[in-house]
């Protein structure tokens, strides 16, 4: 990232690596600063950089790890899963196991609260079953994104193959 002829190292999420490069773009950060260093982290708006923060509260989870969960989902998609308690969505992500996904839920549910308006389908049980058809875990991450998470599961996985076949 460049700015005003500075360079920066940014984590940022896959999202924000799609775009093409010379584009200008807006990103919301945080900065976390150890005896080991310095490091930015660059989310791309406000909503996203406060759940990152909310998720770094969580004893086992820093910055990265926060960065990856968001990788795999949406806010919203994670907010869900963390209102129904299901430790899947985390589990999947190289180091969250089954005790810090348990944390996260447990110390979180009550800041998330229910969802309104969110479908019956769980985007970790899309996830799954996409990958149980033999997709790879990248474009079933990318295309989970992409669907609407008010449908319902069997919606979700209908959008998602279509998402999927058009590739």
């Amino acid at each position: 990232l460049e700015s005003n002829g500075i360079g920066y190292k940014v984590f940022v999420l896959p999202e924000v690596l799609a775009k093409t490069v010379g584009e200008e773009i807006a990103l919301f950060t945080y900065q976390k600063i150890a005896e080991d260093g310095q490091a930015l982290f660059g989310l791309p708006d406000f909503e996203t950089l406060q759940f990152f923060e909310m998720l770094i509260t969580v004893n086992g989870v820093g910055p990265k790890v926060a960065l990856a969960i968001l990788s795999s989902a949406r806010v919203d998609s994670v907010k869900d899963a963390i209102a129904r308690q299901d430790a899947g969505i985390f589990t999947r992500i190289s180091g969250v196991g089954t005790t810090t996904a348990e944390k996260i839920i447990v110390e979180l549910k009550n800041k998330v609260g229910a969802l309104p308006g969110q479908g019956n389908g769980s985007p970790s049980e899309v996830f799954d079953a996409l990958l149980s058809l033999g997709y790879n875990q990248r474009e079933v991450r990318e295309t989970v994104q992409k669907v609407d998470s008010s449908l319902t599961q069997e919606q979700q996985l209908k959008e998602a193959l279509k998402i999927l076949g058009r590739n």
